[in-house]
């Protein structure tokens, strides 16, 4: 191929998964000018719908589920993409998908955008529920109409948001977490604390450092002391697994998602890309492969992902983003948080020990504000995540500080 001469496009972009990932990818596509063929393959149902609000609006019942729906059938024709839904992939040869019906679809370009599974506990006994699913939450909230109590395995942000609308429900609640605080993962051991006192306050039963034996049915919990605990309703919220199971023997690395370069393009396999929960792409910042649970990262996934696929430059990435609506305030993450070396108190006082909302934490690695947390305070947040994304140091967000 001659200098400055573009690759053809691909004739038949199959896209696997229909999720915010797969539907974000598929209309990146269709923006950019591809005029190609397009398939979109899902293992649910239902249309490609948005899985915030599932934990939120939808199981408080303030939304039905129409209102996640992110396009609809017509929405998708619109598209001009064939769409296979209530249908798994179940391997992957090259670039043909090979489906639970028997089917099979080959393309010229192939997106992985399968998301994740739940994660199963231990030996977890039929009953217990799990929210990762439009179906999911809608057994949940049929649930908490005769429930009166509710044990959550994990204090995530999941976790934490459904454990909100069971309080609004006036059902009892208690939350089991393995860790010495709530989200403990993401904020830190310290801001973990605010998220714990929200708990607290809110009359949730927050058992930090649990160490559960057992289950002995879907119903009852047994600690490694030998003291048992049942409620009507149990729901295991202890994270994801990349949905990748599927391409087993496909020649392609996996260990926590699918490793891809910083482009999306999967290693061991040309013609593959991948984007979302299920896919790990090369971080240069930290020289490793890194998988983000973000709804914004999936979104900016798909978009680089498209005008890689169409041999045009990808967009600048963005910093991580992430929000929880949690007892009756916004949490906010931006920017990167799990390895900063120093975290300073930005506003409020929560970190002294005052009010949690209005706290704004900043998270310092070496002299850069890496990344920051707002606990209900989204006007400040916005200055500071600004700060994140352009990598400022600690005389610039100090200043901001005196502002």
């Amino acid at each position: 191929m001659a200098a400055g001469e573009r690759a053809a496009l691909p004739g038949h972009v199959v896209v696997v998964g229909a999720g915010v990932g797969g539907l974000r990818t598929v209309e990146a596509l269709r923006s950019g000018g591809y005029a190609g063929r397009l398939t979109l393959i899902g293992a649910e149902q239902h249309p490609p719908y948005d899985r915030p609000p599932l934990s939120k609006q939808i199981l408080e019942g303030r939304w039905e589920p129409e209102r996640a729906i992110l396009r609809d059938r017509a929405g998708l024709a619109d598209l001009d993409v064939a769409v296979r839904l209530g249908t798994r992939a179940v391997a992957l040869r090259g670039t043909t998908v090979d489906l639970d019906d028997g089917d099979g679809v080959t393309g010229d370009a192939v997106v992985v955008a399968t998301g994740l599974v739940p994660r199963r506990m231990p030996h977890q006994p039929d009953g217990v529920a799990s929210l990762r699913t439009l179906d999911d939450v809608l057994a949940l909230r049929k649930a908490f109409e005769s429930a009166e109590s509710l044990i959550i395995v994990g204090g995530g942000f999941i976790g934490a948001e459904v454990a909100c609308a069971a309080r609004r429900r006036g059902i009892a609640v208690t939350v089991l977490e393995a860790l010495g605080a709530p989200c403990e993962r993401v904020l830190g051991r310290e801001v973990g604390g605010l998220a714990a006192r929200l708990f607290q306050e809110a009359g949730i039963d927050l058992r930090l450092g649990a160490r559960i034996l057992r289950m002995p049915d879907g119903r009852t919990i047994e600690f490694a002391d030998g003291t048992r605990l049942s409620a009507d309703v149990v729901l295991a919220s202890v994270g994801g697994i990349p949905d990748l199971t599927w391409l087993g023997g496909a020649g392609l690395r996996i260990r926590d998602g699918l490793a891809c370069d910083a482009r999306g393009r999967a290693i061991g396999m040309s013609g593959v890309w991948a984007v979302g929960d299920a896919a790990a792409w090369w971080d240069p910042v930290t020289g490793e492969h890194h998988r983000a649970e973000h709804w914004s990262t999936v979104t900016d996934h798909a978009k680089r992902v498209a005008r890689d696929i169409l041999g045009a430059e990808p967009p600048a990435p963005s910093p991580p983003y992430v929000w929880s609506d949690q007892f009756d305030l916004k949490l906010q993450v931006a920017g990167r948080t799990g390895n900063a070396d120093e975290v300073v108190a930005l506003h409020g006082s929560g970190l002294e020990g005052g009010a949690v909302k209005g706290t704004v934490a900043g998270y310092f690695t070496g002299d850069v504000l890496s990344g920051v947390v707002a606990f209900g305070a989204p006007a400040p947040f916005m200055r500071y995540r600004a700060l994140v994304a352009s990598g400022a140091g600690r005389s610039t967000v100090l200043e901001e500080v005196r502002r």
